[in-house]
């Protein structure tokens, strides 16, 4: 409607010079002014309009002239100033309530954790113990894990506590993801891996969050193992003054793990599982009995563990007849599971590229 009017009653336009020519000539009647815009009436009748740069000096001569001078304010109406004030308030407000309501709802939603851990259930491919090798010692102190799940009550009957956590320690690639992972696979219960980095992010509350929803949806799944890879990265030793920006975040989300691990009803089987390189930056608080109480060392294999470790990874791998495993197995001190089986992939893929036949 408006800009139907608008292109009704809009006025032919005049220069300033011809306006004031006509003037001069008294041929003016009317004008009505706002702000600098002029629409006029001359002496027959006819509707102008043209833009006075100084009306100041103009009003005199139009009232030297006697024509009739009316004036409109050019200042928007009190309710547009209004609205100027109040949309752009009401936009911020609707954006920090969009973004609270998001916060508060990813902290009860188990999928946003989820995103982050891995499970690998009962019906995909298992890992057992049979795919570790290499540490036999390791192998058999972890049986009794092992049968905590299997049989829980022929120890609750007996008034023992089941050890909720197990932490590894070792150099990089002696295969501490894939002793947990074992543990699964022989017991037979679901498996959620997650990294120590996944629960620190740049916003502090994440973290903690994460840890709630992860040992949620684990409670549901019981009896289960939790492994934590690389808990360095989360439960490092706390400064007595504190720190800001990730270190608050680091320091709330241990806070939020402790306070799970010591939230274990009786009946709850889950064994938490962590793995660490730096076994002596960690907390004393995560290593205290009740939590991490057992501490296992997972070191770079012997000989005779090398040996095992390239038959597992050799298993589907065709050898040429003039390989040893035993030399090679002399020929590799200090190697980790890691390192020995990126040997045997680097080897099939020469003859690959050499094309050999076997």
């Amino acid at each position: 409607m408006v800009l139907f009017w608008n292109t009704e009653h809009k006025q032919p336009v005049i220069s300033y010079n011809d306006f004031l020519t006509s003037l001069d000539n008294n041929e003016i009647a009317q004008v009505n002014f706002k702000g600098g815009d002029i629409t006029l009436t001359d002496t027959f009748g006819r509707k102008f309009s043209t833009y006075s740069p100084d009306v100041p000096r103009l009003l005199p001569k139009l009232l030297a002239k006697n024509v009739v001078i009316h004036g409109e304010s050019d200042r928007p109406s009190p309710v547009w100033n209004l609205l100027t004030v109040v949309i752009p308030v009401s936009l911020i407000i609707l954006a920090w309530f969009f973004l609270a309501r998001k916060q508060i709802k990813s902290e009860d939603d188990s999928d946003f954790v989820k995103d982050k851990a891995i499970q690998f259930s009962r019906g995909g491919k298992q890992i057992t113990f049979r795919d570790v090798a290499g540490v036999q010692e390791v192998k058999e102190e972890l049986m009794e894990i092992i049968d905590f799940l299997q049989k829980p009550k022929k120890y609750s009957k007996l008034g023992a506590v089941i050890p909720h956590g197990v932490l590894f320690q070792g150099p990089p690639g002696t295969g501490k993801t894939l002793l947990a992972r074992a543990i699964a696979g022989e017991a037979g219960v679901p498996f959620f891996s997650i990294s120590g980095s996944d629960f620190v992010e740049m916003f502090v509350g994440v973290g903690a969050s994460r840890v709630r929803d992860l040992f949620r949806e684990a409670k549901k799944n019981t009896p289960c193992i939790i492994f934590i890879d690389e808990i360095d990265a989360v439960g490092g030793q706390r400064t007595a003054g504190g720190t800001t920006g990730g270190g608050d975040e680091r320091g709330q989300t241990l806070n939020a793990l402790l306070v799970e691990m010591d939230g274990f009803a009786t009946d709850e089987t889950i064994i938490i599982l962590a793995a660490t390189n730096r076994p002596d930056i960690l907390d004393p608080a995560l290593l205290r009995p009740g939590r991490f109480d057992r501490q296992v060392n997972v070191l770079p294999p012997d000989v005779k563990g090398r040996l095992a470790i390239l038959k597992v990874h050799t298993r589907k791998v065709p050898l040429a007849k003039d390989v040893d495993l035993e030399s090679v197995a002399r020929g590799t001190p200090g190697f980790t599971g890691a390192e020995l089986a990126s040997l045997v992939n680097e080897a099939a893929i020469l003859a690959g590229r050499s094309d050999k036949k076997f």
